[in-house]
């Protein structure tokens, strides 16, 4: 009997094609799924729709498809990744909290409940500081605080803005770097992949969505070691796990559950696809 497979998506970007690519050259029966069109009957033990061995859970929206990893996953389904990693992943605080007691290296970071602690947290870290939202991707809504009139400014907007979500401030360092990241490809208890992040001309943050460049980036034993680490921290599975050079050291301060990896793809020899997939025939195997 065939391998068979199921891809979950909301939307089909380049990374879902190679995904895709591979998997059929492996001869692998792929079924996509659309979330948007599925309907999980919680009072079913089974699911009336066939999935196959392993779901790779591919959604853009984390809200999506962390619920429906939790759906498929009470249904007895193996969805990669798991509905509780992508619940960590998807919040920066239990991220952090995650790693920090795995004993992970991460930038100074506190959270508050209001504006005024906040500008206390930011006095006390140090500025500059770096003021994120909890939930968010593609570096939206990160913004860098210069001195406590920025940081007022900024933090008294914030606690404008509706939901309760814009109520907790996570406040992180803005660690001396050079104007790079470094983002791991992790995958199983493998390390794949690593390259640089460059920021774009005028641009403090790295992301490849923000115009930022890609180059390969060696790996050395420290760097393997704390990025396997930052993984299993938060549950294991395909993982970006993000890390910044500071004077002391490796510092991580993002892992992404539902990773894109073409930017890191452009500057790795290694075929990422290849690398998921063959994953998922592992697990299929176990």
């Amino acid at each position: 009997m065939a391998t068979t497979l199921t891809l979950l998506y909301d939307r089909i970007r380049w990374d879902e094609k190679e995904l895709l690519k591979s998997a059929r050259s492996k001869g692998i029966d792929v079924k996509e799924v659309d979330v948007k069109n599925v309907i999980f009957n919680l009072n079913e033990s089974r699911t009336s729709e066939v999935y196959g061995e392993v779901v790779l859970q591919r959604c853009i929206s984390h809200t999506r498809g962390t619920y429906a990893s939790a759906c498929l996953e009470s249904k007895g389904l193996r969805v990669l990744n798991k509905a509780s990693v992508s619940e960590v992943c998807g919040n920066k605080l239990w991220t952090t909290l995650m790693l920090i007691q795995a004993g992970v290296p991460t930038p100074k970071t506190a959270i508050t409940f209001t504006p005024e602690s906040a500008l206390k947290a930011a006095e006390e870290i140090g500025y500059p500081v770096v003021l994120k939202p909890l939930v968010g991707s593609w570096g939206r809504m990160v913004v860098a605080l210069r001195d406590k009139e920025e940081a007022e400014a900024v933090i008294e907007l914030r606690s404008q803005l509706n939901g309760p979500l814009n109520q907790i401030f996570y406040v992180q360092e803005k660690v001396k770097r050079p104007p790079r990241d470094i983002r791991c490809i992790v995958i199983g208890e493998r390390l794949v992949a690593a390259v640089y992040r460059v920021a774009a001309a005028g641009e403090w943050r790295t992301n490849v969505a923000r115009g930022g460049t890609t180059e390969p980036c060696p790996i050395s034993k420290e760097l393997e070691e704390i990025a396997l680490k930052a993984a299993e921290a938060v549950g294991g599975g395909v993982l970006g796990v993000d890390m910044m050079e500071s004077p002391n050291g490796l510092l991580v301060h993002e892992v992404n559950s539902t990773v894109e990896f073409r930017g890191a793809q452009s500057a790795s020899s290694v075929s990422i696809a290849d690398a998921i997939i063959d994953y998922a025939l592992e697990l299929i195997r176990r």
